[in-house]
């Protein structure tokens, strides 16, 4: 069956993740963009928050953004996913593999 003969909700479905030659991805505002979604070495603070604050309106506006958090959550990935940073994952119970930030503070007091 091809897209236009499928159902709207099955279509949802299949943009929700992979499948067949259908990837998300595919679909996200954020494609090629990843210096935004990345921190550099070193960045500072106040240059984390403005680089942030671009990422995010381009997930405000993804139909994705719900697919892409889910993603990020599962696969421990760091970088700004659907609109959360790996600080905020973590604060919402996901975890990665090498705390940095808040976390490897937090780590180093315990």
């Amino acid at each position: 069956m091809s897209l236009i003969e499928q159902p709207l909700a099955e279509l949802d479905n299949e943009i929700r993740g992979p499948i067949g030659d259908i990837d998300w991805t595919q679909f996200a505002n954020c494609k090629g963009k990843t210096k935004l979604f990345f921190a550099p070495k070193a960045e500072r603070p106040q240059a984390r928050e403005r680089r942030e604050a671009k990422a995010r309106s381009l997930c405000n506006a993804c139909v994705v953004k719900d697919t892409c958090r889910e993603f990020a959550r599962n696969n421990h990935e760091y970088g700004l996913w659907g609109g959360e940073n790996e600080e905020e994952r973590h604060l919402a119970g996901f975890t990665i593999a090498a705390p940095i930030g808040v976390r490897s503070r937090l780590a180093k007091s315990a």
